[in-house]
């Protein structure tokens, strides 16, 4: 097996069970309990566990059955979609509230590249799990348009639990993504730790049919230098 060439790291937000603001609870047992057929001596260490957790638990994929009837879930959605070239926008200036807007990214020129996986970096890592966890900046919806119909990009995301304005119905920023097959990324972090703009990607969820988004290992695969 070849091994990586490059710095890989870790995107995502570790889960607390009983500590996350969307749901994660676990219980272990010992696995011969539920399953008999399986032998275990009373000194043995030898348990699995049953696990209840929101699909918007920490670091999560959002696919576009989250807001599109007809659109691809967790086991649908193309494996070779999860991994590829991703660019890093630095909008760290931007106040809570305040939205980028489309001129912001054009300005950006070739820097966001058509087939893109997008990540906003709005500092807004630093929240989570606090009472400020859904303070963040937003992305006007001309901005979204730019990016899913004009840059034609495969993926949206930041370090903030959204993308839309708050208190807006309907979330149309998500409903134009989605309705064009395009997966949104909420609450990544460490997003100051990459060291360039460009690197590689990999979004991989659990493949379970009608699950609408995923908890997920965020993982870059950045450049050494």
């Amino acid at each position: 097996m070849r091994s990586l060439k490059g710095r890989l790291v870790d995107l995502s937000h570790p889960l607390f069970p009983g500590k996350e603001e969307y749901h994660l609870e676990m219980d272990t047992i010992f696995t011969d309990e539920r399953y008999p057929q399986y032998k275990r001596s009373p000194d043995t260490w030898y348990i699995l566990q049953d696990i209840r957790m929101s699909s918007h638990c920490g670091t999560h994929i959002e696919f576009p059955y989250h807001h599109c009837r007809t659109g691809m879930d967790a086991a649908a959605f193309p494996l070779d979609r999860l991994v590829g070239d991703a660019v890093l926008l630095d909008f760290r200036h931007k106040a809570i509230g305040q939205a980028v807007e489309r001129a912001e990214l054009e300005a950006l020129g070739d820097r966001v590249r058509p087939g893109d996986m997008v990540l906003f970096n709005f500092n807004c890592a630093r929240f989570y799990r606090t009472e400020r966890s859904h303070d963040r900046p937003t992305l006007s919806h001309e901005a979204v348009r730019w990016l899913a119909l004009e840059r034609r990009v495969s993926l949206v995301g930041s370090d903030a639990s959204g993308i839309e304005l708050k208190g807006v119905p309907d979330q149309p920023n998500h409903q134009l993504l989605m309705d064009n097959g395009i997966p949104i990324i909420e609450f990544a972090a460490n997003l100051d730790a990459l060291r360039h703009e460009r690197f590689t990607l990999f979004a991989l969820a659990l493949p379970v049919h009608g699950m609408d988004s995923c908890p997920v290992r965020l993982a870059a695969l950045a450049s050494e230098d």
